[in-house]
Formats: structure tokens, sequence, C-alpha cells
């Protein structure tokens, strides 16, 4: 099998890798994600492509892998429930196909992360692995014997604008998601929604690495965020466990990496799925921030 090229495209960054099936990623880069504009997305995409062919000398690709967020419409093919919002509604995979010359496969960033840790990562082996992006947005991927599982609707894994199960008053008297809903899980347990109800407890205005950070120094606010934050977590992904009852979940995303997360999350779930205790092992990637690129590559193979 030839090398491949995978495109991993974030909310704020795109990272494009070259695989080879025997020596995994011989070569990545990876730029900040133009935040207001679908040319400048389109551009820096051109870019990023033709720059990696030309430094890796590799014979022009007749295909690619991309995630993203979101999905294609399977009636329109146009973007949508994308949280880059300038991609929806856009012909983002003829548009590609037109200015890379090559066949474009596009695939939801989360679906993504799934197969490539279903196929040699954290839940190798395993036949159903759900996958977590807990990054500046989140959503959630499925991969069914090493393969992303779409749905008819092309919707099949993604519960962040599912309600927050179990929610308190306090916690459903909140601003609107960007999607339209008020309560979606990524207003609480994105990265984002993860600073944003620090600032509203404490009125400190702190990033999630930030409030991390804090919370190891021993910062009782900082501390009680995290509680509130990882106790968010384990109700919405309970509501996964009691439904589809999958053989692993893998966790992805900036916040995939506090260790902390996997020694509070067990004790969590316990408290909502519908048996207790709960033998779903909750696993970090295995390959870390570029496993939604790995398995974007697999898209091309």
């Amino acid at each position: 099998m030839k090398q491949m090229i995978g495109i991993d495209l974030g909310g704020t960054k795109i990272e494009i890798a070259v695989i080879d099936p025997l020596q995994g990623i011989v070569y990545k880069n990876r730029v900040p994600t133009p935040q207001n504009s679908y040319a400048d997305i389109l551009k820096e995409l051109h870019t990023l492509f033709h720059q990696t062919v030309s430094h890796h000398k590799l014979t022009y690709p007749k295909a690619i892998g991309i995630g993203m967020p979101g999905c294609l419409d399977p009636l329109t093919q146009l973007v949508r429930g994308s949280n880059t919002l300038v991609l929806n509604g856009t012909s983002f995979g003829k548009d590609l196909e037109k200015l890379l010359q090559c066949k474009v496969h596009l695939q939801n960033d989360a679906n993504c992360l799934a197969v490539s840790e279903a196929i040699d990562g954290a839940g190798k082996g395993l036949q159903v692995v759900f996958a977590v992006i807990i990054g500046t947005g989140c959503g959630g991927g499925l991969a069914i014997h090493g393969k992303a599982w779409n749905g008819k609707n092309a919707i099949a894994g993604e519960w962040g604008h599912n309600p927050l199960p179990w929610p308190s008053a306090d916690e459903i008297n909140v601003q609107a998601c960007w999607c339209g809903q008020v309560g979606c899980q990524e207003t609480w347990i994105s990265g984002t929604g993860f600073a944003n109800d620090h600032l509203r407890v404490t009125g400190q205005q702190l990033n999630a690495e930030q409030i991390i950070a804090h919370m190891r120094a021993g910062d009782l606010s900082a501390q009680l965020s995290f509680k509130r934050y990882v106790n968010r977590l384990a109700r919405a992904l309970a509501s996964v466990l009691n439904v589809l009852d999958p053989d692993c979940v893998v966790l992805g995303g900036g916040l995939s990496n506090v260790a902390e997360i996997y020694q509070q999350l067990p004790i969590e779930l316990a408290s909502y799925t519908f048996t207790n205790p709960i033998a779903t092992p909750v696993l970090k990637a295995l390959h870390g921030d570029s496993s939604g690129v790995r398995g974007a590559a697999w898209l091309a193979a």
C-alpha cells in the first residue's frame, strides 16, 4: 500500500500528515485555522497540500482523506453541523476536488479519531469504539469493526448537541448554543464550555489549560470547576453507555491530555449508568492529537 495523505481540519488548527502503512507518520505539519473565511480555509488547504507533496517528493495522489467538524448532508452534499460556521452550506468536497485535482474523502473528525484508534490505537481489536473529541468544541464518533459508522443521516455518534442529561436549574438557564438549541453538551464539556463555566462562577477569564494549572496549584475555585466538568462529562457519556454499550470510549482533543480525568471519571460514571459497576474502559487516544489526521489518511487507502 502506498503512502497516504490525511488532513485534520480543526477549530483552531489544520494538520496534514503523510502516513506510511508500515512506518506510521513520516511527515506532518500544522497551521492555524482561518476563523472567518471559507476562501481562506480553501487557500490554506491548497497551500499545505502542495507543500507536502513537494516536500516529501510524493507521486501526486489520486485521493486524500480529510476529517472535518460536521458532515456532508447525504442529499445535498453540502456541509452541515459544523462549529466552524463558515463551512456550513458550502460544497466543501466538490470545491476541494476542483482545487486539488484529486479525489477527496470527507469524514467527521470524531469518526476519524474512532477509526484511527480502532485500527491500531487504544481500541485495537475491539468491535465497537466510541470516540470523543473534547477540544474547542466537542463531538462523538463511532467505529464498528474498524470502519466509521455514519448512519442514514450521517449523524451517528454525534452526541455533542444532545442536551446535557440530568441538568440542574443552573444548567438549563443558559445562553443558546451556536446551533440554536439550549443546554447542548458542547456548551458544557468542550474546552470552551469549561472555560465559560469557570468564568460564570468565579469571574476569572482563564482558558482550559490555565484552569487545570490553577487546579494543580491548589486553587479551590479551579478544583471545583474541574469537579463540575468531570461530573458533566460523566453524565454525557453515561447516556452513550446506556444506549450503545461500546467496548470502550476513547478520548481525544486537548482536554483528553488531563490525567486527572481518567482518575475521577470512572467514579462519576458509575453514578449515572444503568448498571453499577460499569466495566467500559475510558481510554486516552494512543496516538494523541495526531489520531484524527491518521484516521483521515486511512480514508484515502
